[in-house]
């Protein structure tokens, strides 16, 4: 009686053990001999401000990018971000491809495309990671406010 209990016990705490919700980074990203598979966006060499001399724009432009590295800078975990038609908004229904923070590092960010609209640059990559790298995101930001 009491082995059944015990094999009884095993069982549920095997079950238990396996219903967990998988938290960790998707090892098939990694590749043990040649580092990782997974694409990374670069930040662009120039700044797009710098692009506008000492216009008027100039100002608002620097506004901006101060906004869009401060939104990239506290992204963490979970969170879900546009990544066309209103990166730096919250989702909506604007938004062409919405994706999930899925890890983040010292200048960059994980991003796994959750969902996208068929007009979207993104359509048929759900479920696609890449890493961005702050100054990508960034770029992203100013390029979708016509900087």
């Amino acid at each position: 009686m009491m082995t059944r209990m015990w094999v009884a016990g095993g069982l549920m705490l095997a079950l238990v053990g396996c219903s967990r919700i998988e938290t960790r980074p998707d090892p098939r990203d990694e590749d043990p001999l040649f580092g990782t598979n997974v694409p990374i966006y670069k930040a662009p060499r120039t700044n797009r401000c710098a692009a506008h001399g000492k216009s008027s724009v100039r100002s608002s432009c620097e506004d901006a990018l101060y906004l869009a590295t401060e939104y990239t800078r506290r992204l963490a975990v979970g969170d879900d971000v546009c990544l066309e038609g209103g990166y730096g908004e919250d989702v909506g229904p604007a938004c062409q491809a919405r994706a999930a923070v899925i890890d983040t590092g010292p200048n960059g960010v994980k991003l796994e495309i959750r969902s996208t609209k068929p007009d979207s640059r993104w359509f048929n990559a759900e479920m696609r990671h890449a890493w961005y790298e702050e100054g990508a995101l960034v770029d992203l930001y100013l390029a979708e406010r016509g900087y």
